[in-house]
């Protein structure tokens, strides 16, 4: 990522504006949801009680939010630009590209593994989401991608062989959280398999001209 237009276009779903009572309802919704799922996971977030602990009707609650995948997919985005904001205060450090891009994602696992049960509510309302959260899942996707971006610290536009590489980062990225979410993998085996996909980013990068 190269600019802050570019990053604020990732940010939210096409859509009208948001007056500043709307936007102000839509996080305490969230807020709440993120709440309610760091409690007690994907089953702790119930529509009503979250238009309750709101102060919504569930009525608007629906109009915000159509399901509960679509409000905790649409929490998912807005950690994901809390944590975009932060690694902007406080880049990665690393010397090359591809070990800032694992460092950063080390630091967002990390993140995610301070709330467990509610890493595990995104993770779950991910794969449930079907074709109606499209494009608030295509939005968590552009800010990973963002994130990545960032990271790599590039001069212009990545190369067609960079993005293919950033997709496959977030492929392992999202099957690694999986993983540790169920058991199956430990955060050593973790940052091994991140710190080794992101050495993809190294290798594509273009050759120096002569």
């Amino acid at each position: 990522m190269t600019t802050d237009s570019t990053a604020a276009g990732a940010a939210l779903p096409a859509g009208p504006p948001l007056t500043a009572r709307q936007e102000a309802r839509r996080r305490r919704i969230l807020h709440t949801s993120a709440e309610l799922a760091g409690r007690g996971g994907f089953d702790a977030v119930q529509m009503r009680e979250v238009a309750e602990a709101s102060d919504v009707a569930l009525g608007t609650l629906y109009r915000y939010f159509p399901s509960k995948v679509h409000l905790l997919v649409a929490t998912m985005q807005d950690q994901l630009q809390h944590l975009h904001a932060t690694l902007r205060k406080r880049p990665p450090t690393e010397p090359e590209p591809g070990a800032r891009v694992a460092q950063t994602l080390m630091r967002a696992f990390r993140a995610l593994q301070r709330e467990p049960q509610l890493a595990d509510a995104m993770v779950r309302a991910l794969t449930f989401a079907d074709r109606s959260v499209s494009p608030e899942v295509d939005t968590v996707s552009r800010l990973t991608t963002a994130i990545i971006l960032d990271a790599m610290g590039l001069d212009g536009a990545p190369t067609p062989e960079q993005l293919s590489a950033v997709r496959v980062i977030e492929h392992t990225w999202h099957s690694a959280l999986i993983t540790w979410l169920s058991g199956r993998a430990s955060i050593a085996q973790v940052k091994i398999d991140i710190e080794t996909v992101c050495r993809l980013i190294d290798l594509t990068a273009p050759a120096p001209r002569a």
